[in-house]
């Protein structure tokens, strides 16, 4: 058994509360809100992003971000990518040595164009082999049901991935291990943006030729990037590439496939939150740092600088689709 610690309790850091709570761990989630954490604590359920899901009681809820990461073995970082880095200097001091450090969040922080581990490593000093990563076809609400789904846990450092795995699976998650940490972030932040892009074509009203064309080429140019960047070209055809791929594009539970089809029918990035209760999809962000890094290290995407381009630069998504189906022909 660990002493985990979850930072942050959105609906994805509530339902790895409840994974590490069902797999026998003692699990403290931290909610930035007094008043959520409260609810938590008090009712057993997160009222504001699973209010039907009932938690184990098992777990405690704080917004005392000392009293929740006091003696922890593993700490999940479960903030949005864009925000991580604030939260990291906070917490910073108050890791305990030696803790695994877990990143949930899928995204490339804008500016530095850096991955969620890299950020983790440079504000808090933990060494590469302390820092893992979580992703796979993970749509948090079927895994708070207990449906059966699989992940994947990333770290260079084998035996701490393995811990991990252990400290996590359940009778409803199979979680795998991996030793390729970029590939599996690259992986995590680029399906985002392929996520809005589908959800934009879904919301032009195409139908699933082009969703499977767009889910297919994704693939492609995320493989580009990610072997770019010394990824493992075969984790892009496992739980981590394909797979959360395919979950996050074809899913209605999926947030950046919703507000993709949102921006398709004219909102603005501030309307489109309401179909998503009020967040930005992770995505919108990633776009266009994806993009930028894309462009740093040589690397063609078409399709996430067409959501960049949705996104930040003011095309209309007809436009994109225009710009995609008349690029030059060549053999796939």
């Amino acid at each position: 058994m660990h002493k985990v610690a979850v930072m942050g309790a959105g609906s994805w850091g509530t339902t790895l509360a409840k994974v590490f709570a069902d797999a026998g761990n003692e699990v403290t989630l931290w909610a930035r809100r007094t008043e959520l954490a409260q609810n938590i604590a008090r009712c057993h359920v997160n009222p504001d992003y699973l209010p039907d899901i009932a938690l184990p009681t098992s777990i405690t809820a704080t917004s005392d971000a000392a009293a929740a990461l006091r003696g922890a073995g593993i700490v999940v970082f479960a903030v949005p990518s864009q925000t991580m880095r604030d939260n990291l200097t906070a917490w910073a001091p108050l890791l305990p040595d030696d803790a695994t450090l877990l990143s949930i969040s899928k995204g490339i922080e804008s500016g530095t164009h850096m991955r969620m581990s890299g950020i983790i490593a440079e504000v808090t000093g933990a060494s590469l082999d302390r820092i893992a990563v979580l992703s796979g076809p993970n749509l948090a609400r079927e895994v708070a049901e207990g449906q059966p789904a699989a992940t994947v846990i990333a770290c260079s450092d084998l035996n701490r991935a393995k811990a991990v795995q252990a400290a996590c699976a359940t009778s409803y998650l199979r979680p795998y291990t991996n030793t390729d940490v970029v590939g599996c972030e690259i992986s995590g932040a680029c399906k985002n943006v392929i996520a809005l892009a589908c959800g934009m074509a879904a919301g032009q009203g195409l139908g699933h030729n082009t969703l499977a064309s767009l889910i297919t080429r994704g693939l492609a140019e995320i493989t580009r990037l990610g072997t770019r960047l010394g990824a493992d070209p075969r984790t892009f055809a496992g739980l981590a590439g394909m797979g959360d791929l395919v979950a996050t594009c074809s899913s209605p539970l999926s947030r950046n496939r919703t507000f993709g089809a949102a921006l398709s029918k004219g909102a603005s990035i501030e309307e489109a939150k309401l179909a998503t209760k009020g967040q930005v999809a992770e995505g919108v962000a990633s776009s266009q740092s994806i993009y930028q890094l894309a462009q740093q290290v040589g690397v063609d995407m078409p399709i996430t600088h067409s959501v960049f381009a949705v996104c930040h630069a003011g095309y209309s998504v007809a436009d994109c689709i225009v710009a995609l189906m008349g690029r030059s022909k060549k053999s796939e």
